[in-house]
This record gives structure tokens, sequence and C-alpha cells, in this order.
């Protein structure tokens, strides 16, 4: 197999790049790759048209701060930029001009099969790489931007080999994205590290190290370390399943705090102050969610069990079960502080992403918690400033637990107002600014809630971002996680 000729490229570097996936990563890191590469033509892919559609118009399809900016800049160009970024549905075109592409598509968790539940679905991944080898009629550099499991990279390499035509060579690195939601552009431009995983022959090395060009750009070359594919593709994992760990931790000490009189904020911040384990990640609330953890873990436990280590496997599966369990304690403890029954309650739910500054609601834990109560006969009423009615709908009519037509107890707000009129409780399930009390700015007036609810009127903050004592001089019973309850209800 011959050697990736660098020297084969315009001024020896990437010129060309194509992303399949025109999703929460794919069309970020592309963005602002362009916005820092303003001589590389840069063309994001999809299937779907109303996906692209909506990338090349002012509505883009996921909300991110600062995205906007990244993509009209190098979308549209300017007096002191060309248009660089591009967004299309004609995937064979772009395949065969660029000349790195990655591969930014779903992987989800399995639904039927061998590990249904647990392993990751990597079809989507296979199809893309057919396509290439199929499309692709010069040589290419391949790039895993998805979360797979570890040698799939391997897979990778053997269909191309066999579906690719003969005289072109396909170079695969492994290159995971660690973005996390609501704040992706920030991590972007200001990565901790860039990982890029290579066969460590002359062939992968010269392929890393045109990819690491196209980075150095605006990310310091310390930054961007270089290692076998093999651990780049656990790194992702591990990444995802420490932090996922970190918070099922605190989240287990909660219910320690509240059997206790303990307070998690102050458990927390005494931690967090030794400098082996630091502060981040250790804010208590009802739960993870989002379209990585639970799924990154999920296939880690899948991958141990398959490798035949089931105390490994146990031990992660064991993260996930203590984030379900948060979920299920939060939903029992609302429940009983109204009286145990919710026939006919109103309960007004803020929030439904699963985390602020995104309007993503995979995994949110708003959905399980709202079909809990809805199947205990709650009236729910929803508001979320980000989250579109619809993304709402779609979510909440695969309830499981519904009694007949969902719309009977569920409805969607668009003024918090209106969410909280005449309703018996306040759930705050997503930590946006606008539902805090301690915020100075864009808040919601607490007191204009309690007038407007009914007595007594309860507040159950999922997320640990009020102040329970002002809300209390305002007449509400508030009960928080990990913290002592407002002594109405304790247990």
């Amino acid at each position: 197999m011959r050697t990736y000729d660098l020297l084969k490229l315009p001024h020896g570097r990437i010129t060309k790049i194509c992303c399949i996936g025109a999703g929460y990563v794919g069309g970020p890191t592309c963005a602002v790759t362009a916005n820092k590469n303003p001589d590389v033509s840069v063309t994001v892919v999809d299937l779907s048209e109303s996906r692209i559609a909506a990338w090349n118009s002012s509505t883009l399809p996921i909300y991110e701060p600062g995205l906007w900016e990244q993509v009209q800049g190098a979308r549209d160009g300017g007096a002191d930029r060309p248009q660089n970024l591009f967004f299309s549905t004609d995937i064979d075109k772009a395949i065969d001009e660029a000349e790195l592409i990655f591969v930014s598509v779903n992987t989800p968790t399995k639904t039927m099969g061998a590990g249904a539940g647990l392993g990751s679905d990597t079809s989507y991944v296979e199809m893309a790489i057919r396509k290439i080898a199929q499309v692709a009629t010069s040589d290419k550099i391949v790039v895993e931007k998805s979360t797979v499991p570890v040698r799939t990279a391997e897979t990778m390499r053997e269909i191309l080999k066999a579906i690719g035509k003969p005289g072109v060579h396909f170079e695969v690195l492994s290159n995971p994205e660690f973005l996390a939601e609501g704040t992706a552009i920030r991590d972007l431009l200001a990565p901790d590290r860039i990982l890029i995983g290579s066969l460590l022959n002359d062939h992968g090395l010269q392929a890393a190290a045109a990819l690491a060009e196209v980075y150095a750009r605006w990310v310091p070359r310390e930054r961007i370390i270089t290692m076998n594919l093999w651990s780049s593709e656990l790194a992702k994992l591990a990444a995802n399943a420490l932090l996922a760990q970190r918070i099922s931790s605190i989240n287990a000490l909660s219910a320690v705090c509240e059997a206790t009189g303990a307070d998690i904020d102050e458990i927390a911040f005494a931690v967090g102050t030794d400098s082996r384990i630091g502060p981040k990640m250790l804010k208590a609330s009802v739960g993870f969610g989002g379209s990585c953890f639970k799924k990154d873990v999920l296939s880690l436990a899948y991958i141990s069990e398959c490798l035949h280590l089931p105390e490994v496997a146990a031990y992660w599966q064991s993260v996930v079960d203590i984030n379900e369990y948060q979920k299920d304690r939060f939903t029992k403890r609302i429940i009983r502080c109204l009286y145990n029954t919710l026939n006919n309650k109103k309960v007004a739910v803020l929030g439904f992403s699963y985390k602020k500054d995104t309007g993503d609601t995979r995994e949110s834990a708003a959905i399980s918690i709202i079909d809990a109560l809805v199947a205990e006969g709650a009236k729910i009423s929803i508001y979320d400033p980000q989250v579109l009615e619809s993304q709402i709908w779609s979510d909440i009519e695969k309830f499981k637990g519904a009694r007949g037509d969902v719309k009977q107890y569920v409805t969607v707000c668009k003024d918090v107002y209106k969410a909280c009129e005449g309703a018996h409780a306040i759930i705050v399930l997503t930590e946006w600014d606008e539902f805090s009390n301690k915020q100075i700015r864009k808040r919601m007036d607490w007191q204009r809630v309690a007038e407007s609810m009914d007595r007594p009127s309860f507040v159950f903050d999922g997320r640990n971002i009020v102040d329970a004592g002002k809300l209390e001089e305002m007449g509400f019973r508030v009960e928080c996680i990990g913290k002592p309850g407002s002594g109405w209800f304790k247990g």
C-alpha cells in the first residue's frame, strides 16, 4: 500500500472538507472549522432536505449560543472573506470532491438484536462508509467524528478496502468530539484537547498530520494530541463515562443528604476544594440527559460484557442505574408532597430541554418525569424558552404511562406565567437562567407567580437554582435536591 502523498494536495495541505451528518456535532464543528480556515472549502451534507434547508436559512435547526455568528460568517461570506461553508444534499458530489471526510452521524443505542438497550447501533456509520467507498474516485482521509465502539475504525478500513475503486487509497482516523451542548461553540474555539488517532505507520501519521494542520489554524499545537486509533476511540467513551460517573456519584450522595439533613451544595463545595477532586461536575440534579452520557456508558458496559469482564460491565451499568433512580426518587417525592394524589391537579413544568442553552430534548429528565405524573392523573403545563412546541409533542406522545389521549393531560405554553397560573406545584427541570430567583436580570417574577397559584403552592427544584429561603418567604413550600425539605414532608 502506497503512502498518502501530502504533496499531491494543494500547497501540501487539506483544502476541501466534506462532513456527512448535519446534526449537533457536524454543523457547529464545520462552522468553526470553516471560519478558522477561510481558504478551505467545507461542505456539510445530509439526507434530510428539511435540515439542510434550515442550515441554509436564518432559522438554524439547532439552538446553540454563538452558532449563528459562526455559520453566517462562513456561509454567507463578506467583503473581507470568501464564502467557504456550504450545506447540501448532494452527497456524492461532496464526497468525490473532498480530500478529507468527517463521518458525523448518529450512533444511537440499539433497540433490537444482540446488545439491544446497551450496544451502539453503528448502521449509519456503515452506510456512510459504504457510500464513500462507492463514490470516491481519488484518495481520501476518512475521519470518525461519531462516538463509536472500540475498533470500529478497523471495520471501516475493511469496508473501504473491499468496496473502494482500484487505485483509490483510504486512510481512517479517529477524531472524537468533546462538545457540551450549550457551550459547543466555546468548546470548539478553545478546546481542552484535540485527539487524533491513527495507525502508527507512515500512511496513518501523514493523514494525522494533515488533519492536525487544519486544527492548528486556531488550536495551540500542544493541545493537539496524537495516539493510536483504538486509544482515541476508547478515550471518548472513557471521558463521557467518567463525567457521568461523577454526576451519579454526587446524586447518590444527595439521597444521603435528604435522609440526614445534610446539604448537598455544602458537601460538593467541601469535596470540590480538594485539588485531587476539583469542583466541576459536582452539581446535584434530577439526573443527566442528552444524547451522549447514557448511550456511551451503556456502550462501555456492553463492550466490557463482550470482553468477558462482567464486574466492569456491572460497575458502568450502575452509573446509569443511579441516574434512573434519581429521576424516580424525585418523582416519588413530588407525589408524596402533593398528598399522594395528583388527580386533576395542575403541575407546571419549567424546562423541557435536558440542560440550559440548548433545545435538545434527548434523554431529558422532563420526559420520564412528566410521563409518570400524567400516569398519576396530573394536568401538566409545560414551558421552555427554546424547545420547539412540535418537539415537545413529539416526545410526550410516546409516553408509556399516558391514559388515553395525552393532550387531555398536557398543554404547552409560550408564556411562563400562563403555565404557572392556577398550578398546585412548579417543577424546575432545566436550569434556564430566567427560572432562578438568584439572577438579577432576565428572571421571572416569582411573587407574581405565587399570587396566581393554588394554595398550598409547592416548588420542586430539580436543578437547585432557586433561593429556597426567598421563595418560602413568599409562601412557597420548597423541595430541592439533596437539601432538607421545607419541613412539611421529610424522608
